[in-house]
């Protein structure tokens, strides 16, 4: 074998190796909700191919302005190469961001083959490694503070069970309520999420929504539109 012949075939195959690699590999991620009084904060991390992709999504502070001007939110953004973006936004989620979403979730269903099937399937190879969810509150009456305990936890096991149906949970969630006797009015929670999602079927599921999309006339068309986060769809485009 020529040094010609050899070199082509030893990159081939290196790059076959690697390949495997990273489809054999996990995109994790860890999920956290809390709120102590009256801070809130959610925290979203996503690491994949051993650490080279990492972003960190953090909801520092939701602020209710009332009904009309709706939640207000501040996102901060950072990641870690290849794609580095470090940036905090500034959203108003009002009826008409409500209304909005909803409408591309519409364009999304009408723009997919079996869309519903395709998020089934793909949640079912979602692995949660960790569900904890904590809460301690006080209803400022010992009698409504014990009654509500019981609600909570008959709510946080009914929440688990359901999720249950959609994903694998590889271990059983840990629930707490610890009910608070005394004259104030008090609550405090936090929730963590963590799990894995193999890339492999990351980028084969990728792939299926792309032919489900392809199947609809105007389908990929419309989830470009979604995706680059412009505008949604003009109603005459929505009715293709």
């Amino acid at each position: 074998m020529t040094l010609w012949l050899a070199i082509p075939l030893a990159l081939l195959l290196l790059m076959i190796v690697v390949l495997l690699v990273i489809l054999t590999s996990y995109i994790h991620f860890h999920f956290r909700v809390c709120r102590l009084g009256k801070d809130d904060r959610i925290e979203l991390d996503l690491r994949a191919l051993f650490g080279l992709v990492k972003f960190h999504y953090e909801l520092p502070a939701l602020v209710f302005q009332g009904i009309e001007k709706g939640i207000k939110v501040k996102l901060e953004e950072s990641g870690l190469a290849p794609v580095r973006t470090d940036q905090d936004l500034e959203e108003q989620i009002d009826k008409q961001s409500v209304a909005d979403w909803l409408k591309n979730i519409r364009i999304a269903v009408k723009a997919t083959h079996g869309l519903n099937k395709w998020l089934k399937d793909t949640m079912s190879h979602v692995e949660i490694t960790k569900l904890d969810w904590s809460t301690d509150f006080s209803m400022g009456d010992a009698a409504y503070t014990a009654t509500a305990a019981g609600a909570f936890w008959g709510l946080k096991w009914t929440l688990a069970g359901w999720i249950s149906r959609f994903v694998r949970l590889k271990k059983s969630p840990r629930m707490f309520v610890a009910p608070v006797f005394s004259d104030e009015i008090s609550f405090s929670t936090e929730a963590v999420c963590v799990g894995k999602l193999s890339m492999g079927y990351a980028f084969y599921s990728g792939l299926r929504l792309l032919r489900r999309a392809s199947k609809v006339q105007g389908g990929l068309r419309h989830w470009k539109a979604l995706l680059s986060r412009n505008p949604t769809v003009s109603p005459q485009k929505e009715a293709d």
